[in-house]
Formats: C-alpha cells, sequence, structure tokens
C-alpha cells in the first residue's frame, strides 16, 4: 500500500493498492462513508479495498476533510473528492493504472461523493464547487446505500429530529444549512439534481437499511431513468446499511458482479 498526499491538508490523501502483476489495471476510486463527519475514516474500507485488489483492481481510497474540521463541510469536502479523483491521472504517470476503466464506488455519504464527482461535468460555471474545467472522465459510478438525494436526506432527518428531539442533521451541517436557506448549494451538491450524468451509475441497497432509507436509491434510479442515464438499482433483501461492504457478507458477490460488469461494458 501506497499512502500518498493529494494536496497539502493532513486529510488529503489516499491509499493506493496495487494488485499483482504488471498491469495497467482498472481502478476504483473508494469514497468512505460516516455521513461527512470528522469521526469517520478511510480505514473502515480497508478490507473492502484489499478484497478489490486481490481480485485484480487497483484501490484508491480516499480520504477527505469532513464536518468537524477546518475546511470540511460546504465546499471544502467537494473540492477534495473532486481533486483526489483527478489527482488519479497524476497517479497514472508513475503505476500501471488504466485510466480508460477508472470508475468512482461509495457507501452511504461517499456513495453521495462517488455519484457527485461523476456528475461535476454539470455543474453551472460559476459554481464555487467547479473547481477544474476538465474533470477526470470515469467509466461509471457505484453508489452502496448512497445519499444520492440531499433535499430527501434532510427531510428524513429533520423528521427523526422532531421525533426525537435531538438536534441531529448531518445533511445540514454539510451544507451549512437547509435547502429553504441554500437551494442553489443543495442543487450544485445534489446527484439527483446534477442528472444526466451521461455514465453508467449501479445503486446497491440494502431493503433493511436504517440509516440511509431505500427511497432514496428508488427514487434517485426513477429520476435518471426519466433523464435518460443508464442506471440499475440492485436492491439486497435482508441486508443493512453495512452488509453491502463487508466481503464476508451474502451481499458481496451483488457489488462484485455489479463492477465486473460496470467494466465489461
Amino acid at each position: 500500500m501506497h499512502r500518498i498526499a493529494y494536496g497539502e491538508d493532513e486529510n488529503q490523501f489516499g491509499d493506493l493498492r496495487l494488485p499483482a502483476g504488471n498491469g495497467p489495471f482498472p481502478v476504483a476510486i473508494i469514497i468512505h462513508g460516516g455521513f461527512w463527519r470528522e469521526q469517520f475514516k478511510l480505514d473502515q474500507l480497508d478490507k473492502f479495498a484489499e478484497d478489490l485488489t486481490a481480485r485484480g483492481i487497483a484501490t484508491w481510497n480516499i480520504e477527505y476533510r469532513r464536518v468537524g474540521q477546518e475546511g470540511g463541510g460546504w465546499p471544502g469536502t467537494f473540492h477534495d473528492c473532486g481533486q483526489a479523483v483527478d489527482f488519479v491521472r497524476i497517479l497514472a504517470d508513475s503505476y500501471p493504472l488504466e485510466l480508460q476503466q477508472v470508475f468512482t464506488i461509495g457507501h452511504s455519504a461517499g456513495g453521495h461523493l462517488a455519484l457527485w464527482t461523476a456528475a461535476r461535468h454539470q455543474l453551472p460555471q460559476n459554481s464555487i464547487v467547479k473547481n477544474t474545467k476538465n474533470p477526470l472522465r470515469l467509466k461509471g459510478a457505484i453508489s452502496l446505500a448512497g445519499v444520492v438525494d440531499l433535499d430527501l436526506m434532510y427531510e428524513i432527518h429533520q423528521l427523526k429530529e422532531l421525533k426525537t428531539e435531538v438536534g441531529e442533521n448531518p445533511t445540514r451541517d454539510l451544507m451549512g444549512g437547509p435547502p429553504n436557506d441554500y437551494q442553489s448549494r443543495y442543487k450544485e451538491g445534489s446527484p439527483i439534481s446534477l442528472l444526466p450524468i451521461s455514465l453508467p451509475l449501479v445503486l446497491i441497497h440494502g431493503s433493511l437499511d436504517i440509516h440511509v432509507p431505500i427511497r432514496i436509491s428508488m427514487e434517485f434510479e426513477k429520476a435518471a431513468k426519466a433523464a435518460g442515464d443508464n442506471v440499475i438499482l440492485n436492491t439486497i433483501q435482508d441486508a443493512d446499511h453495512f452488509n453491502i461492504i463487508n466481503p464476508k457478507s451474502d451481499a458481496w458477490h451483488v457489488v462484485i458482479k455489479s463492477i465486473l460488469n460496470l467494466l465489461n461494458e
């Protein structure tokens, strides 16, 4: 494993793992979740990355500034993920990576960022989170129980706040406030608002997920198909939020099959 900085901040780095052999290798850009909060780090997807690497796929497991850290949230979290994705071009100068076979794959909040980075070409020219005119062209993007609709996730958290009387809304914390106050931020930061993404998209979601309800992926699938995108939703029965990132779970074969299908398109 090679730990490599893609920026100057201490949280702007990634772990590059290379399969055995000479390559060039397809590349999975892995983006961890944790509702964008600082206590959750990239190491939660180490086993995930190791399994893919053992199957012949190079993995770039990225860290990024998160809510609770200086520069985290809007727009820094978005800047970092875009920068880390584009950095694969630089990595390919030193490592045997196949730039025509790069895809993003993220879990939970990372699923949001995986689809968002794939959709950056849809951002308005004056967007504060558009930090490149030439984003890396991806083979596709995979969301694992991803927060692919920030407005809907905000509403779900708000409902939970009202029921529990506990003030905790990670989406609000990421964006700096509610959708009504920051409509342009939510439009530019939410994958569902940037459709069509015009890349192959895969959504994988467990039916028993209580952290990110499966309705978010179902609504995204409808909207993406209506926009003309090539999108697949794989619902895994009896799987919760974390089964789908566990290489030892029954759900793992669905993740692997989805990745191989994407690379073979």
